[in-house]
């Protein structure tokens, strides 16, 4: 009996480690829009989050060349999921969860990524003869939307002597366009600017 015992317990382990063994295989291209180009020259990390954690514990990394392809074999473990952080500088950061469920041996498993350079645009805003009644709106029409750093989409409202800046975020070479209305008066116009990536441009109101 005792010896059954043992050949039982050797089997089941030998079934376990045959159950986790393995290698994935993760790869992909990451492409700069803006400039319509792999991105090349960063770092790209791989992290494992363990199972019952929020811990970010670094896989693998490394620095993507002028083809912006990376590849990462590791390991099949128990493990939460994966993340995959890509932050150059001038650029709106990547990272991306992927989930071990989405994982498989058989084949490579493929993300791509994509980013864009970041612009700024500096809206200023002067009412050169100001009466307290001066009622001044703009609303965006064009320009990056629903991102942490971006500004907001709704109307924005000026009252009274106005003498201010106000920067905003945009991808590099996109447009970036207002619509803005003077209370009272006939001035309804739409303004626009093109974004010169890693550079602040302005869209001027005078009124």
């Amino acid at each position: 009996m005792k010896y059954l015992i043992l050949s039982i317990s050797l089997l089941l382990l030998v079934v376990s480690c045959k159950k986790g063994a393995g290698t994935f295989v993760l790869k992909g291209q990451v492409e700069d829009l803006t400039f319509n180009e792999p991105l090349s020259n960063t770092w790209v990390k791989l992290y494992k989050v363990p199972i019952g954690t929020t811990s970010l514990v670094i896989q693998d990394s490394m620095l993507l060349d002028e083809s912006g392809q990376y590849e990462f074999s590791f390991p099949r473990e128990q493990i939460e999921k994966y993340v995959i952080k890509i932050n150059k500088e001038g650029y709106f950061a990547i990272q991306e969860d992927i989930y071990f469920s989405s994982l498989t041996l058989e084949n490579n498993n493929i993300s791509n990524f994509q980013t864009h350079a970041k612009a700024w645009v500096g809206i200023t805003l002067l009412n050169t003869n100001p009466e307290p009644t001066d009622i001044l709106t703009y609303t965006k029409q064009e320009g990056l939307q629903d991102c942490t750093e971006c500004c907001p989409s709704g109307e924005q409202v000026f009252y009274g002597a106005i003498d201010t800046s106000i920067y905003c975020i945009n991808n590099g070479n996109e447009t970036y366009s207002i619509l803005y209305n003077v209370f009272g008066t006939n001035t309804v116009d739409i303004i626009s600017q093109t974004t010169p990536p890693f550079d602040t441009t302005y869209i001027n109101i005078t009124y």
